[in-house]
């Protein structure tokens, strides 16, 4: 769940996540609420929901935990308001960082992330302070080893995708939002298999962070992606993979 653009980075997050799989069963559960509230309760009619539902039988979510997140968010079962709301601030070295959370309690969540920040070395900014440095993209990784350029090149942008980068070691796929499904489905059917695959905020440059305030973004990072109410968090950072292993 990052949107940040380097492979290491990507691979220091993702082991994270696939040390709390509980976590994101639970923030899986909360994007398809939010986004039948948003849009309805057919996946058939409602991409964001789609799009979640896709993600949720990707981590192999049981069929029953997710047609109870659809009727909670269509209020067909209780099960509480739930907001979401983008938080914009910067780190350590002054890059950008965005947190998406989902809260029933917009107070205490602010004071908390809020806090975080200050801790790690950051600061909470304004809204609209940071988020015009991103855009809205599906962002598809796939592992070097498992695919070639010039394959990638062939199915993905016939798929609808915008473009294809060299990030170390891996290819990362970037379409408008409305192809992320072409596109995966795409390589399915190829049977290349995804690193990671989501809807996500992807910086439109990076900055470079070196010694101690790419160590102190990657803790701000963590330490943010560890809170209850985030959903995800996006920074228009890089930094080398040396770092990303002298912090694990």
């Amino acid at each position: 769940m990052s949107g940040h653009s380097k492979w290491a980075t990507i691979k220091h997050k993702k082991a994270a996540l696939d040390a709390k799989r509980g976590k994101v069963f639970t923030r899986l559960i909360k994007e398809i609420m939010i986004a039948a509230r948003g849009g309805g309760g057919d996946p058939d009619g409602n991409p964001r929901l789609r799009t979640a539902v896709l993600a949720a039988k990707a981590v192999s979510m049981p069929a029953d935990n997710i047609k109870r997140a659809i009727m909670r968010g269509t209020g067909e079962l209780e099960g509480g308001q739930i907001d979401e709301i983008l938080y914009e601030g910067y780190g350590p070295g002054g890059a950008a960082v965005l947190v998406n959370v989902a809260t029933d309690n917009r107070n205490r969540t602010v004071s908390e992330i809020r806090h975080i920040f200050s801790k790690n070395g950051g600061n909470l900014g304004e809204q609209g302070s940071v988020a015009w440095l991103f855009e809205r993209k599906s962002q598809i990784i796939v592992d070097a080893e498992k695919a070639t350029e010039d394959q990638l090149m062939t199915l993905a942008l016939d798929a609808g995708a915008d473009d294809i980068r060299d990030q170390d070691g891996a290819w990362e796929i970037l379409s408008p939002p409305e192809a992320h499904e072409a596109v995966l489905k795409a390589l399915e059917n190829a049977k290349i298999e995804t690193e990671s695959a989501e809807i996500a905020m992807v910086p439109k440059n990076t900055v470079k962070l070196e010694g101690k305030n790419a160590q102190a973004m990657l803790r701000l990072f963590d330490v943010l992606d560890e809170h209850d109410d985030v959903q995800n968090v996006y920074g228009n950072y890089e930094v080398d993979e040396a770092e990303v292993e002298a912090l694990a």
